[in-house]
């Protein structure tokens, strides 16, 4: 098992605010009204995929339209205002289309359910071991569409996909320290699923928090029942410090 000691060390080390940059997570800082702020943390952590520096672009592209209040912007316009704004938006595998409607789908959101909290909460359930289930069941209720269908900005509610950018977006709504804002009601830290890229995959296998090649769905869950044997209660706790170890090029300490 990984010494505790050695994780407690690394994330006193890292886990504040001077080490956010370069990190989407960043701009959630930027806002005040938490409204705006779980908004603004889905689209950051949406467009989190490609390079850091083209990511940390296009977010900001997307929030200096959306303007001061993301969530009035988008409440108080139509869809052809919204289609209007975002039309020359072009990054990657999305398009404008896709970010459209993506950007349609929040605000239907908030029109249904209020905030994205309780759009959330809607399939969320305590007595689950995790949120997996309920993070399917938001991507569905935030698309209202069949789970094959194809948009860059929503992953398929019916492959093996480790949802990286939703998980990554719960844990900086569920949590709350020196980095993650939190705010979100409801909802266990104790339920969050370990946010799964190619890097923390890397990690996890130098670690030994799981022994699984691919960076699935089952891996995710893998490496979260690791974490919960040293932190039953908050299992993605050490996530963002470990992955500053190749942003910082700090290499490993254990």
């Amino acid at each position: 098992m990984v010494n505790k000691r050695k994780l407690e060390s690394l994330y006193k080390r890292f886990n504040n605010k001077e080490h956010i940059h370069p990190d989407p997570l960043e701009f959630l800082y930027n806002y005040k009204n938490f409204g705006d702020r779980e908004i603004v943390g889905l689209i950051a952590s949406s467009l989190a995929y490609g390079r850091v520096e083209q990511i940390l672009k296009n977010v900001s592209y997307v929030l200096d339209i959306l303007g001061k209040s993301p969530r009035d912007f988008l409440l108080n316009s139509s869809k052809q205002e919204i289609k209007d704004y975002l039309i020359d938006f072009k990054y990657r595998f999305t398009d404008s289309s896709q970010l459209i409607f993506f950007l349609n789908c929040i605000r239907n959101a908030l029109n249904k359910y209020g905030t994205l909290n309780d759009c959330f909460l809607k399939g969320y359930d305590a007595r689950h071991e995790n949120i997996l289930l309920a993070v399917l069941k938001f991507i569905e209720n935030l698309t209202c569409r069949p789970a094959n269908f194809c948009n860059s900005l929503f992953p398929s509610v019916s492959g093996k996909s480790a949802l990286k950018r939703f998980n990554l977006y719960l844990r900086w709504m569920v949590r709350k320290d020196d980095v993650d804002p939190g705010g979100w009601k409801g909802v266990l830290p104790s339920k969050l699923i370990i946010p799964l890229d190619t890097h923390m995959h890397k990690i996890s296998l130098k670690l030994g928090l799981t022994d699984r090649k691919q960076a699935d769905m089952k891996t995710a869950l893998d490496i979260t029942e690791s974490f919960k044997k040293i932190v039953p209660e908050d299992p993605v706790k050490y996530d963002f410090c470990l992955t500053r170890l190749g942003i910082k090029k700090c290499g490993y300490i254990f």
